[in-house]
C-alpha cells in the first residue's frame, strides 16, 4: 500500500467533485430512429432525451419556422393597452422615457428599444440606475428626474415587476408607467398603466421563457406593426434580441428557440455599426453552418455565429461594462451608426473586460482562501454565505458561480456597499443556486433580514444591515436543509450518451448543427467515454487550462485532443478516467478538427457496474497501480480492504475515518482515510465493488 505519511504523493489524484447522471441508453429505438431522421444514433438518443421521439417533433425541433405560433397580442393581456398608449403619446409629441438595467439584458433592451422608438418617430430618452450607488431597478430618485424633465410615460425594460414605491410615486405625479420585466412576480404588483412580463402568460406559451430583451422585442414589433411601420426594423431589433436572449441565459426553447436561430444567422452580417465593432474586437469568426439531409431537404451552407460566440466572447464584454463602468458606453455602442464611434466603444469594452477578469480573478482566490481556513462544514450547512470589505460590487455574482463549481452548493456573497462611508454597514451580495434549490424562494425565506432583494430559481441579488449576516447565514442554512439532500452537494454532469472516441469526429460536430441553438434547456449534447487513457497533458493560459490528449484503445484506436477550462488545480488529471465531455471546433492554420470540451472525469473501474458476489474480490487500477479490494465479515460490519501489490493491506469500517494499514493486524498502523489520497481509492474501490 502507497504511504501517505504526511503529505500528498505527486501522483495522487486530486479531482473535481461531481455527480454524474446519465441518461438510460435506449439503442434500439436511438438506432431507428436515427434511420428514420438521417442522423447519428448517438444524437438519436440525445433528441430521445430531450423527450422528442417522432419524425413530426424532430421536424418543429430542426425547423422552429414550420411550427404556428399564437400571435403576442393574445399570449399578453396588457399588450394592446401598451401599444395604444405608446401610440398616443407618440402622436401626442410627448417624452417617453426608458428606465434600463446594467446587464446585458437590460442594455440590449434598452437600446433596442431606443432604437425602434425613435425609428418610430418618439422624443425618447433613456436612464440606468447606479450599479455602485443605487442597485438595481427603478427608483424614487429616477421617478422624480423623469417628471421635472417633463416625461409622460416610463417604460421600464428587464425591471420594474418589484418596484411598488417608485411605481407609484410615478402614478402620484401623473406620470404613466408600462413595465416591461421578465423577473418572478412579487406578492404585490405595482400600479402600473399596463405589465408586459412572461411569468403573467401561461406556462405552456411559446412566450414563456422570454428574457427582457425578448419582452421589448415583442412589444416593439407590435408598436411598429400598428403603426404600418416596420420597414428595415425588424432584422436589427432581432440582433439585439439575440445578443441579450444568449447574454441573459434565458431558456432556448419556445419562440426563443426560433428568433434566435434567425439572428444567429443575421449576425455574421450584422446592420449595426456596434454589433460589427464588437466582432471584429472580440475576433469572433462565423462558421459555415450545413442544413442537414434531414427530411430530404437539400442541403445549403451560410454563415452563422453559435450561442457560444455570445455567451463567451460578445456578452462579457458587453456585460463587463454594466459591472464595472458606465452602461453608457453600450447604450452608445448599439445605437449608433458611426462606424468609428462604434470601434471606440468597443475597445473600452475590450479593455473593460480584461479589468473584470483580473478582478474576478483576485476575488476568488480570496474567497477561496477564505472557504478553506474556516471552520465550514457544508453537507451540515447546505449553503455557502462568504461575505468579506473590498470586493467589487460588479464581479461578485461571477465569482459566485466559481464558488458554486467549486464547492457544489449554493452560494450567496456579498461586500460593504461603501468602505468606509455612510452605507459601511450595509452589505449588497449576489446568490448562485443549484437545480434542486431556488435562490428566490431562499430569498424570500430571508425576508426579514433583508432591506431589498430579487431574482429568479437560478440567480438573485439582495442587500440588507450588516449585522444580520449571522442570523442571514442561519436563516438560509435552515431553508436549504429543507430542500437538499447530502447527495445533492455537488455540482451536477448531466450525461447524454455514450461514445467511444473513434466516434468523434468532424462529421457528428456538423450533425450537431441540427439541435443548434443550444444552450439553457437545450444543452448541446453531453457524450461520456470509459477508461481513456490521457496520453499528454499540460497547462496553457492565464486561467489555468489543461489542454490533453485522450486515447482509448479497443477494435478501433482512437486519440482525440481536449480542453478542460480552468482546472489547472486538478492537474495533472490520472493517466486513466472516464470522461464527460462536449465537441468543440478548433481550425489551425487552415485546419480544421473537433476537439473534446471536458466537463467532468472520474476514477474509472475495471469491475462491471453491478456489484459481485457477496465477499468475492475485484481488481482494479488506481494511479497505475494495480489494485485488488474485497468486502470481508468481522461481527455485524462488513470490512473494506485493499491490497497493494507489495502484499499491503487497507482496512476501513463503515463510517471510520482511521484505518489500518500494513501486512498483518500485528503491525498494522492507523492512518487517516479522509486525507485525499486513501479517500479517492477508497472510493475508486467502491466503484469497482459496486457500491
Amino acid at each position: 500500500m502507497q504511504e501517505l505519511p504526511t503529505s500528498l504523493p505527486p501522483n495522487s489524484p486530486r479531482l473535481p467533485n461531481q455527480r454524474w447522471q446519465i441518461y438510460s441508453p435506449q439503442p434500439q429505438q436511438a438506432e431507428q430512429f436515427a434511420a428514420e431522421i438521417g442522423l447519428s444514433s448517438l444524437l438519436a438518443q440525445v433528441l430521445i432525451n430531450r423527450g422528442i421521439d417522432s419524425v413530426e417533433e424532430v421536424q418543429g425541433f430542426i425547423e422552429p419556422e414550420s411550427l404556428v405560433l399564437p400571435a403576442p397580442m393574445d399570449e399578453f393581456p396588457d399588450l394592446a393597452a401598451s401599444v395604444k398608449l405608446l401610440r398616443e403619446v407618440i402622436s401626442g409629441g410627448q417624452k417617453i422615457a426608458i428606465c434600463g438595467d446594467y446587464d446585458a439584458d437590460g442594455m440590449t433592451s434598452t437600446a433596442l428599444l431606443l432604437r425602434a422608438l425613435r425609428a418610430l418617430g418618439a422624443k425618447v430618452d433613456y436612464a440606468i440606475p447606479s450599479r455602485m450607488r443605487e442597485g438595481y431597478g427603478i427608483n424614487d430618485r429616477i421617478v422624480e428626474e423623469f417628471h421635472a424633465e417633463g416625461v409622460a410615460l416610463i417604460l421600464t425594460v428587464d425591471n420594474g415587476i418589484a418596484a411598488y414605491g417608485p411605481v407609484a410615486r410615478a402614478r402620484e405625479l401623473g406620470v404613466k408607467v408600462i413595465i416591461t420585466d421578465h423577473h418572478d412576480l412579487p406578492p404585490k404588483l405595482p400600479p402600473a398603466d399596463a405589465i408586459l412580463n412572461p411569468k403573467l402568460i401561461a406556462e405552456s406559451s411559446p412566450y414563456r421563457g422570454l428574457a427582457g430583451v425578448g419582452v421589448a422585442y415583442v412589444l416593439a414589433i407590435c408598436l411598429a406593426q400598428d403603426m404600418k411601420k416596420v420597414g428595415g426594423l425588424v432584422n436589427p431589433l432581432l440582433e439585439l434580441f439575440t445578443l441579450g436572449t444568449i447574454a441573459d441565459l434565458a431558456p432556448l426553447t419556445g419562440v426563443n428557440r426560433r428568433w434566435v436561430k434567425r439572428g444567429l444567422r443575421l449576425l455574421p452580417h450584422s446592420q449595426l455599426a456596434g454589433i460589427q465593432a464588437l466582432i471584429q474586437v472580440a475576433g469572433v469568426q462565423a462558421a459555415s453552418a450545413e442544413t442537414l439531409p434531414l427530411f430530404n431537404s437539400k442541403s445549403q451552407a451560410n454563415n452563422t455565429l453559435k450561442p457560444e460566440d455570445i455567451g463567451f466572447r460578445l456578452g462579457p464584454r458587453i456585460n463587463a461594462v454594466g459591472r464595472l463602468d458606465d452602461p453608457q458606453i453600450v447604450i452608445e455602442l448599439l445605437t449608433t451608426d458611426d462606424r468609428e464611434l462604434a470601434l471606440k466603444n468597443a475597445m473600452q469594452c475590450e479593455q473593460i473586460n480584461q479589468r473584470r477578469q483580473e478582478l474576478c480573478q483576485e476575488i476568488e482566490q480570496e474567497a477561496i482562501a477564505w472557504c478553506e481556513k474556516s471552520d465550514l462544514d457544508l453537507q451540515q450547512e447546505r449553503v455557502l454565505v462568504v461575505v468579506q470589505p473590498g470586493w467589487h460590487h460588479g464581479v461578485i455574482g461571477i465569482v459566485a458561480s466559481r464558488l458554486l463549481e467549486r464547492y457544489g452548493v449554493p452560494v450567496f456573497i456579498g461586500t460593504f456597499e461603501d468602505e468606509g462611508g455612510e452605507k459601511a454597514n450595509i452589505i449588497r451580495g449576489s446568490a448562485r443556486g443549484i437545480p434542486e434549490f431556488n435562490v428566490f424562494d431562499g430569498l424570500n425565506f430571508c425576508a426579514d433580514l433583508l432591506t431589498k432583494f430579487g431574482g429568479h430559481k437560478a440567480a438573485g441579488g439582495f442587500s440588507m444591515p450588516a449585522q444580520n449576516v449571522e442570523q442571514f447565514r442561519h436563516q438560509l442554512s435552515v431553508f436549504a436543509n429543507q430542500c437538499l439532500q447530502p447527495e445533492h452537494l455537488k455540482p451536477l454532469v448531466s450525461v447524454d450518451v455514450r461514445a467511444s472516441l473513434a466516434e468523434i469526429n468532424l462529421d457528428l460536430y456538423r450533425q450537431i448543427d441540427a439541435l443548434e441553438p443550444c444552450g439553457i434547456e437545450n444543452k448541446a449534447p453531453v457524450f461520456w467515454t470509459p477508461n481513456v487513457c490521457i496520453t499528454e497533458q499540460k497547462i496553457v493560459g492565464k486561467g489555468g487550462h489543461v489542454k490533453l490528449t485522450a486515447t482509448q484503445d479497443g477494435e478501433v484506436s482512437a486519440s482525440v485532443k481536449g480542453i478542460a477550462w480552468r482546472w489547472g488545480e486538478y492537474f495533472p488529471l490520472p493517466r486513466r478516467v472516464d470522461i464527460a465531455y462536449r465537441l468543440r471546433e478548433n481550425s489551425f492554420n487552415g485546419k480544421t478538427s473537433v476537439e473534446l470540451e471536458l466537463l467532468g472525469v472520474r476514477l474509472p473501474a475495471s469491475a462491471a457496474s453491478s456489484r459481485p458476489p457477496m465477499f468475492g474480490k475485484v481488481e482494479f487500477d488506481y494511479c497505475d497501480r494495480a489494485y485488488s479490494c474485497s468486502l470481508s465479515p468481522v461481527g455485524s460490519i462488513e470490512e473494506l480492504r485493499i491490497r497493494n501489490s507489495q502484499g499491503q493491506v487497507l482496512v476501513v469500517a463503515p463510517g471510520q475515518n482511521i484505518g489500518l494499514l500494513g501486512n498483518s493486524r500485528k503491525d498494522a498502523r492507523e492512518v487517516d482515510v479522509s486525507l485525499p489520497f486513501f479517500e479517492n481509492l477508497i472510493q475508486t474501490a467502491k466503484h469497482a465493488l459496486g457500491i
